[in-house]
This record gives structure tokens, C-alpha cells and sequence, in this order.
């Protein structure tokens, strides 16, 4: 696993000595590049550094664990408020933190949350990794005129000209084929988007189809492709879809 960045805010040093010694001994993955003790230098070092995990007192004196965050303009980082009262449970899941944990901090408590808060940073690095990877493909065989989907079991590479339309559902994407075999991909349809030729034309919020495999546009809304499938077009489309055969 690789090594998740931290930063600690409270403004008692005996307690960020004991949080640091605690992490160190049940995560040794965790960096812990930065403590605070004062919360005006915590919001300073938070908009200079975003970590992947802060661990934020909530009772600090001048200016709260709340008000901190209320004073950063971009929040990439996960947040596990520590605090000496349970009442702050309901407001620090307003401010969308992972979980809070009670002072003084028992073990088990800490390794929940931080297990929560660690599966989270991870999903969101390797879905970063995962998108570079397939930007990087796209480019390196888009002269080779191939698509690149990510599925469940890794990465198809598909010819464009094998592909008939793509049909977006529930947050997937159906790609149907023109051997009339369907791929799901784990990209929404809006990701796709992205990635393809402008032989591709997104003819509904739901479709995107091969303009090379249309072969006729009906005005009741729809096209019809090579395999005789129906499309829907929608009536904002239609104007743009005619005007490239202008």
C-alpha cells in the first residue's frame, strides 16, 4: 500500500504527541507530514499542502475545527474530527467527515475510522491512476483509431470501427458492437465522451453513436443504425446532427 500523507490539528501538544505515537505503531503507512497547534497556522499549512487525511480537533480556542475548514477554498483531504464531546457527532457529519473519534482515544475506535478513511484515499488514488493510465492509452492508440474501456476485468482495447453505439445505464456504459455483442464498462457515458473521435456524435443524453454506421435519420426522433437498432435523437440534437451533413 502506498504511503497516505496526514496532518494533525490541536491545540494541546500532549495530545498530538499521542495521536502521532499512535499512528505510527497501528498505521506505519501513514506520513504524518505536519502537526498544529495553532489553527491559524493550520489553515496556512492546509492551503499550502493538501494532505490525503487530516485529523482535526474540534475545540480549539479562537477559531474551531468547523471554522477552519469553513476557511479553506478547496477540501481534497478526508477529515476525522477528535473531540472530547459526543454532542459535535451530528455537526462534524454536516461538514462531511469521514468519522469522528472521542478523546481521550481509545485504539479500537482510532482504527475504524482510520481504516474508513484509508479505503477512501485509496479508491480515490487508484481511480486517479486508473484515469491516467487510460488518458495515456487513448492518446498513445488514437492513431491506431481504437477505443480504450475500462470493464471489470481490466481494459479492452476496441476498434472504432466496431463499434456501433454507446448506450449509457445506471452509471455504466453499454457498448454494443457491430458483431452484436455488448461490453459494459464501468465509465458513465459522460467519461466516454471524452475519450472518443469526432466520428462519434452524442445524439441523447443517454447515447452516442458511430456517425459512420448511421444509415438513416427518421423524424420522429431517432436513427437508425447498419443493424437496423433504433436510436433516440433528441430535438436539441437534431439541428447539430443534420448540419454536419451540410
Amino acid at each position: 500500500m502506498s504511503k497516505i500523507s496526514a496532518i494533525l490539528i490541536d491545540d494541546e501538544i500532549t495530545n498530538l504527541k499521542g495521536l502521532k505515537q499512535k499512528l505510527g505503531k497501528l498505521f506505519p503507512e501513514i506520513q504524518v507530514v505536519h502537526t498544529f497547534q495553532k489553527p491559524e497556522d493550520a489553515i496556512k499549512g492546509l492551503q499550502e499542502t493538501q494532505p490525503d487525511l487530516v485529523f482535526l480537533d474540534i475545540e480549539m480556542p479562537r477559531i474551531s475545527g468547523f471554522d477552519v475548514l469553513a476557511k479553506l477554498e478547496k477540501i481534497e483531504f478526508q477529515v476525522i474530527f477528535v473531540t472530547a464531546y459526543s454532542e459535535y457527532a451530528v455537526e462534524a457529519f454536516k461538514q462531511n467527515a469521514v468519522d469522528y473519534i472521542l478523546k481521550p482515544i481509545d485504539d479500537e475506535d482510532l482504527i475504524v475510522a482510520v481504516e474508513k478513511a484509508v479505503k477512501i484515499v485509496q479508491e480515490k488514488k487508484d481511480f486517479n491512476t486508473n484515469s491516467k493510465l487510460v488518458n495515456l492509452l487513448t492518446n498513445t492508440l488514437s492513431n491506431n483509431k481504437k477505443i480504450i474501456v475500462p470493464t471489470a476485468k481490466g481494459l479492452s482495447f476496441i476498434p472504432q470501427e466496431e463499434v456501433l453505439h454507446l448506450e449509457g445505464y445506471e452509471g455504466y456504459t453499454k457498448i454494443h458492437l457491430t458483431n452484436l455483442t455488448t461490453i459494459i464498462s464501468s465509465y458513465n457515458l459522460g467519461r466516454f465522451e471524452k475519450l472518443l473521435s469526432n466520428i462519434f456524435f452524442k445524439c441523447h443524453k443517454s447515447h452516442i453513436v458511430n456517425l459512420e454506421k448511421v444509415r438513416h435519420f427518421e423524424n420522429e426522433g431517432y436513427l437508425l443504425l447498419q443493424n437496423d437498432q433504433r436510436v433516440p435523437i433528441s430535438r436539441t440534437n437534431k439541428k447539430a446532427f443534420l448540419a454536419l451533413f451540410k
